[in-house]
C-alpha cells in the first residue's frame, strides 16, 4: 500500500504518518515527487486500518498495490531510478554503452579492448572473469587473475567495470574489483546470490532469465531492493523460444513495458539475444528506438580466437562504427550518447 500526502504537506506531517506506520510493525519508504510526496507501506503480512493512516494530518489517500513487486513497481516509486557509477548515470538522459569481451583472456586482449571501447564512446567496461558454461569441459574463466586484469584497466583507462558474480559467497572478492555486480541470466532466481548481493549495496545489473517472466524478473530485483539497495539496473538479454536461426529471442516489448511498470532502468544485451554479430547493430538500435537506458555489447580484437562467443562479438572498428549509427537514433528519441 502507498500513501499519497497532500501536496504542500510539511515534514512535521510526513515524519507523522511514517512513525505511525513503523509503530504498526511495517517499513517505510519516502518517494518525492514535483507535487506529492508518497509515503511506501512494506508489510508485515497483517492487514492495516487504511481509514486510520487516511484521518491523519496532511494525508490525501491510500492507495493499495495490488502487484506482487511492490518496491519494484512505479506505482509505490513514481519517477525513474538512475543509477550512478564513478560518475556514469544510468537511467537520466544519456544512453550508457557497456562494452568489452565476453571473457577475459589475457593481459594484452582485454586491455586493447578496454582502449578500443572507451575511444568509441563506451562508458563501461564489461569483462567475465568467472565463466557459467553449458559445457563444465568449455573456458570457465580466470577467476580472480581475471578480476585483477579488469581493476588494471579500469585504472588506465577510467571505466567503471561490470562483471558476473556466480556465488553468495564470492560477493566480497568481486566487490573488491568491481563496480557493477551482474546476476547472469542462469541466475535470475538464486536467491541466496539475489539476497547476497542486496546486503552488498553495490550496484546490481539484473538480466532476465532465458525462460523468465518479466513478473518474475521485477520479482527477483524484489529481492535486491528489499535490503534497501535500489542501485539496480535490469537487462533484457532474449529469451528462449522456438525459433533456432537466433540464439535466444529479444522480446523487444519488454523493455517499454519493464519501464511503465516499474521505475528501474532497463537495458538491453543485444549479443547474447542474437548470437551473431551481423546483428547486433539493428537490434542495438532497435533498443535504443523503444526507450532503452543503454546496451551491453560483446567486444573482441580477434573475435576468431575467442574463447567464449565469438560469433557474437564485434571487432573495435565495427563497434566504433555502431556507435556513430546510435547518435542519430538517440537524438531522435531525446537521448544524447
Amino acid at each position: 500500500m502507498i500513501v499519497v500526502m497532500k501536496k504542500g504537506t510539511t515534514r512535521a506531517h510526513i515524519a507523522n504518518v511514517s512513525a505511525r506506520i513503523e509503530q504498526l510493525g511495517c517499513r517505510v519508504h519516502i518517494s518525492e515527487g514535483e507535487e506529492h510526496t508518497i509515503i511506501g507501506i512494506i508489510g508485515n503480512g497483517r492487514p492495516l486500518d487504511c481509514e486510520q493512516i487516511e484521518r491523519m494530518d496532511g494525508v490525501e489517500r491510500t492507495v493499495p498495490i495490488l502487484r506482487p513487486f511492490k518496491l519494484a513497481s512505479r506505482d509505490f516509486h513514481p519517477r525513474d531510478t538512475v543509477v550512478t557509477i564513478n560518475g556514469v548515470t544510468i537511467g537520466g538522459s544519456q544512453l550508457v554503452v557497456m562494452a568489452g569481451p565476453c571473457a577475459v583472456e589475457s593481459h594484452d586482449q582485454l586491455l586493447e579492448t578496454a582502449r578500443a571501447v572507451k575511444e568509441a564512446g563506451a562508458q563501461v567496461l564489461r569483462g567475465g572473469a568467472f565463466k557459467p558454461r553449458t559445457s563444465p569441459y568449455s573456458f570457465q574463466g580466470l577467476g580472480e587473475k581475471g578480476l585483477r586484469l579488469l581493476a588494471e584497466a579500469r585504472e588506465e583507462t577510467g571505466l567503471p567495470v561490470i562483471t558476473e558474480v556466480m556465488e553468495p559467497q564470492m560477493v566480497p572478492l568481486v566487490t573488491t574489483y568491481a563496480d557493477i555486480l551482474q546476476i547472469g541470466a542462469r541466475n535470475m532466481q538464486n536467491y541466496a546470490l539475489l539476497h547476497a548481493v542486496g546486503e552488498a549495496q553495490r550496484p546490481v545489473l539484473l538480466k532476465r532469465g532465458m525462460m523468465s517472466t518479466i513478473e518474475e524478473l521485477l520479482m527477483a530485483a524484489e529481492y535486491i531492493l528489499s535490503h534497501g539497495n535500489d542501485r539496480i539496473v535490469l537487462c533484457e538479454r532474449g529469451i528462449r523460444t522456438f525459433e533456432s536461426y537466433t540464439r535466444n529471442t529479444l522480446d523487444i516489448s519488454a523493455v517499454p513495458l519493464l519501464k511503465q511498470l516499474s521505475h528501474l532502468p532497463v537495458i538491453v544485451d543485444p549479443s547474447h539475444s542474437t548470437g551473431k554479430w551481423e546483428l547486433v547493430g539493428p537490434v542495438s538500435r532497435a533498443a535504443v528506438a523503444v526507450g532503452a537506458d543503454g546496451l551491453i555489447i560483446e567486444v573482441h580484437p580477434h573475435p576468431e580466437e575467442a574463447l567464449s562467443d565469438g560469433a557474437q562479438s564485434l571487432k573495435p572498428a565495427r563497434f566504433a562504427a555502431l556507435m556513430r549509427s546510435l547518435r542519430p537514433v538517440a537524438e531522435a528519441v531525446g537521448r544524447t550518447l
